[in-house]
């Protein structure tokens, strides 16, 4: 699959950004203040972030699904610890609850295959090339 993103500064804006995505308009990235920006949307990391959590989610609703688990939601938790990024060291921490799973081993199943989900294998085992072009 084949999929176009496009990001465009915010006029009177410092580093703000407006991501268009499959008719997806309202969806905003922007640097914190630390770094100089506004701190008026979310920053790059955050998304990266927030894609783990998310893909994490959804991987272990599926299989619930696909088995007939009573799982009624999930709740992530990711922590960031960016402190040693400079030097090739960027480390997530991820806390789950599945909501109306009582069976320990279930819970286990569901961290398990989302330790699978498609995001968290992109990061962790693929070698990704990123080619980039000037237009005129």
């Amino acid at each position: 699959m084949q999929k176009t993103i496009e990001v465009t500064s915010v006029r009177n804006h410092l580093y703000r950004q407006r991501v268009e995505l499959d008719g997806f308009e309202d969806l905003y990235v922007d640097v914190p203040e630390a770094y100089g920006g506004e701190d008026t949307a979310p920053d790059p990391h955050d998304y990266f972030d927030l894609s783990l959590g998310a893909c994490k989610a959804i991987t272990a609703m599926m299989y619930a699904r696909r088995k007939a688990w009573p799982l009624e939601g999930v709740s992530v938790t990711v922590h960031r610890d960016d402190s040693q990024e400079r030097h090739g060291r960027y480390r997530l921490d991820v806390t789950m609850s599945f909501h109306g799973i009582e069976r320990p081993e279930q819970r286990a199943r569901l961290e398990e295959i989302s330790d699978k989900c498609p995001i968290q294998r992109l990061i962790t085992t693929s070698s990704v090339a990123i080619t980039t072009r000037t237009t005129a």
